[in-house]
Parts: structure tokens; sequence; C-alpha cells
């Protein structure tokens, strides 16, 4: 019997047409036709601010990506390209859209950045897409709808996702406008998640705010009800093409009527309405014209500067209370004791207001480690 058949007992010449052959020799895992990996030089804060500069959009795009890493690292550097690219950020229009999903809001932001950038204009596109509760993942699908600008030259498309954060994207998306302006874009264009808490952060760093509507879906009366009425500049109703437009001048009264129920904003403007069709590229011209009026209205009365220093104070007290609630929640000191809270608050032996007092009271009491001993900084320590 060959040295085969007594590795396979099945070759014997009792089991008659039956033969079992060697395997195969394992292959390779990797494909041995494959060109080496080159890892992409790590760029210094100088390449990065002299690329910005330059207008290169490649590298502009890695440094949003710096800015948007969590990694302490990166964080710093990120900062101090934001710092020397300030003083060369030109003043562009920003301006703010959100609306309903499925209003049209990429639909409009490509049909009107088609007409911007044909007129000359550089245009960047900020894109905050919704992350998912449970696996933490974003499609980041707004720049497939946006067929012209993903190509044009003059453009730059950049989606992010809110990563369940949505103050730390708005201000991450505020440090990228910072960038966007260093590398020469005169126009930039901020689009929201949807109605919801996302509004109020970017309505406060832009200039202008655009809400787009629709006709014929019954959110005429629950526009009138909502919050986000009151922080509009603006408001267009798309989707005014076919046999829906007679539904969008009907819309287009009614929302004139509600606007007329609120107070006059602080600059003094009174918000408009206008119809249009992104599909169609109808009145995107009239629509532009109500933000560069709005401009022109607000720098005429000295509101526009004042707006963007108000913007710069807020977004430094809101960096603050990210900082310290980071702080916070990340000292393994106050993560030990909160796990012992919360056990005593499963059986109810604490309260969460007495138990969420001592946990500040151990990070502001212990001087030099965890913060100043001091009852004017501290309002929750006692002696």
């Amino acid at each position: 019997m060959s040295e085969n058949k007594i590795e396979h007992p099945e070759n014997d010449e009792a089991y008659m047409g039956l033969t079992v052959n060697d395997g195969v020799q394992q292959q390779p895992t990797r494909n041995p036709y494959a060109k080496p990996h080159v890892r992409r030089p790590q760029l210094s804060v100088d390449d990065y601010v002299s690329g910005i500069l330059k207008g290169n959009r490649t590298i502009l795009s890695q440094a949003v990506t710096l800015v948007e890493s969590n990694r302490s690292d990166h964080h710093a550097m990120a900062q101090e390209v934001i710092e020397k690219c300030l003083p060369h950020a030109i003043k562009s229009i920003r301006v703010g859209i959100t609306g309903v999903p499925g209003a049209g809001k990429s639909t409009f932001i490509d049909a009107l950045g088609e007409s911007l950038v044909k007129d000359g204009h550089k245009l960047a596109v900020l894109a905050i897409d919704p992350s998912s509760e449970r696996s933490k993942g974003s499609i980041l699908g707004d720049k497939t709808r946006m067929e012209f600008l993903s190509v044009a030259d003059n453009a730059f498309v950049r989606p992010s996702p809110s990563a369940g954060s949505l103050g730390g994207v708005a201000r991450k998306t505020r440090e990228t406008i910072v960038l966007c302006e260093a590398a020469g874009f005169d126009t930039v264009l901020v689009e929201t998640v949807g109605v919801g808490q996302s509004e109020i952060a970017v309505h406060s760093m832009v200039d202008f705010f655009l809400l787009i509507q629709l006709a014929g879906t019954g959110d005429e009366l629950q526009g009138i009800k909502r919050g986000i009425m009151e922080m509009a500049d603006g408001i267009a109703i798309n989707k005014c093409d076919g046999n829906n437009v007679e539904k969008a001048e009907l819309a287009r009264t009614q929302f004139r009527s509600a606007l007329h129920l609120f107070p006059l904003p602080e600059s003094g403007w009174t918000p408009k309405v206008e119809t249009c069709s992104a599909y169609d590229h109808f009145n995107l011209d009239v629509v532009w014209k109500m933000v560069t009026d709005y401009v022109a209205f607000t720098k005429n009365s000295g509101y526009f500067d004042y707006k963007r220093s108000m913007q710069g104070k807020y977004w430094m007290k809101e960096t603050i209370d990210e900082r310290l609630k980071s702080s916070f929640y990340e000292n393994p000191e106050i993560q030990a004791m909160m796990e012992q809270f919360e056990l005593q608050l499963d059986t109810n032996r604490i309260s969460p207001f007495i138990a969420a007092n001592r946990l500040l009271d151990k990070y502001f009491g212990n001087e030099g480690k965890f913060g100043p001993k001091n009852t004017r900084l501290n309002p929750y320590y006692h002696d």
C-alpha cells in the first residue's frame, strides 16, 4: 500500500471507485501582484497652512479631518492650523439651510450652487449628516445628490457626521468655515440634519438662515407654531413646479401672514418668503437676491459685524462648557465614584441631586488635583 493510501484509508482496494486526493497547498493571504502600500507622509502645521492658502482641496480635506479628529495630538495641531489660517480668512457670506426631511435641501443647494459657481463664486458646502444612535454610523449621502457641485472645480462639498453630539460637530463645523474662508471660498452653505436641535447651533454660526418649506403637506399651520420660524431670515417654498404651483403660491401667502405674528427680529430685517423649484432652477436668483439684500441691509446698519462678534463670544463659552464636561466625565476617580452612586440610585439609597452635588464637590473640592478650592469659582464647594 502506498504512502498516499496510508494517509487516506479510503483509497484502500476495499473501497472500489473511491479516490481521495491530497489537498492543495495553502494559498497566501496577500496578493503577490499587489503594489506595496505607500503611507501618506504626515503633514506639518506649515504644510497644512500653505496648502490651504493655495486652495489645495486635498489638503483642505485632510485639515478638516484633522479638526474632526478626537485625538488629543490632532486637536492640538488643528488649533495651530486654525490660528495661523485665521488672519487669512476672508469675510464670506455664510448661509445656513434647514428644512423638514424631504424638502429638497440637497437638491436646492446643488441647483443654487451651480448658478453661484457659474457666476464666478467659490462655494463651500458643509453638510451635517445625522448619525445612528445604535451603530453611531452615518450614510454621508448628501454628496450623491449634488451631482454638479461634487465635480465642480470651484466647489468644495464636505459631509460631516453628527456622531451623537450636535454641539461638538457644530463647533468643528465653525472651525471648518475658517479653513474654507482661508482657502478662498467666498460663499459657505451649511446644511443641517433637519428641523431639530442642530438648527440652534447652525443659526449661531451663519449670517443668513434660510428655511426650506414644502406646500400641500399640512406644514403651513405647523410651521406657525415652530420656533424655527422665529430664527429664519427667509423662507423658500421649494418644489413650485408642475401641479404644485398653486399650492406653493398659497403656502407663500400663508407663511407671509404667519410671519406678521412674530415680533420684528433684532436685526430689523423683515423675513421674506419666496417660491422656487430646485428641479427646474426656477426663482433661484430671487432666493439668492433675498440673501444678498439681507447682507447689504445688516452691513449698512452695523448688525452684520455685531452678530459675528456675538457668535464668536457664544462659541468661546460653548467650547469652555464642552471642555469642562469632558474633563469631568473622563476623570478616573469621578468615574469610579459615579459607578457607586449609580448602584445606590438603583436601590433608592440616594437621590440624583445629592449624588450630583457630591460628585461636583469631589471634582472641585480638592485643591491642585481636581480644581480650584475657591467658593467664588465653585458654587458647590462648602467648607
